[in-house]
């Protein structure tokens, strides 16, 4: 995960999963062989516009692993996750300049569905 979120330093990062699994945060991981491979934290919500869905608030895998599909099995259990707690949907927001992640998602079929506001407070 350090390798998405560079700017938290170990600690600190302990810290704001801990909070946010208050909040309904959840981690699943890929290993093998004891190595971590790939990370997505991730919540299910429900809100007006989509019911209840599953938020993919973060999505790694490790730079030296990438393109081994990795990423793909990760991915996929995800969405059976999300299935299997009656989920309509699953979603994520995905920065601008985040470009190979971007032709991930769309080769997982994914749609571009809405343009993501925000205001520094």
């Amino acid at each position: 995960m350090s390798q998405l979120r560079p700017h938290l330093e170990e600690d600190k990062f302990i810290e704001q999963v801990r909070y946010q699994m208050k909040e309904g945060y959840q981690i699943a991981f890929l290993e093998i062989d004891e190595q971590t491979l790939a990370v997505a934290g991730f919540r299910i919500l429900t809100c007006l516009a989509s019911g209840k869905f599953l938020y993919i608030d973060d999505l790694v895998v490790d730079e030296w692993k990438r393109s081994q599909n990795y990423g793909q099995q990760l991915f996929q259990w995800l969405i059976e996750y999300a299935t299997n707690n009656h989920c309509q949907q699953l979603s994520l927001d995905s920065g601008v300049q985040r470009f190979a992640a971007h032709r991930f998602y769309l080769t997982q079929r994914m749609s571009i569905t809405a343009h993501h506001f925000s205001i520094e407070l």
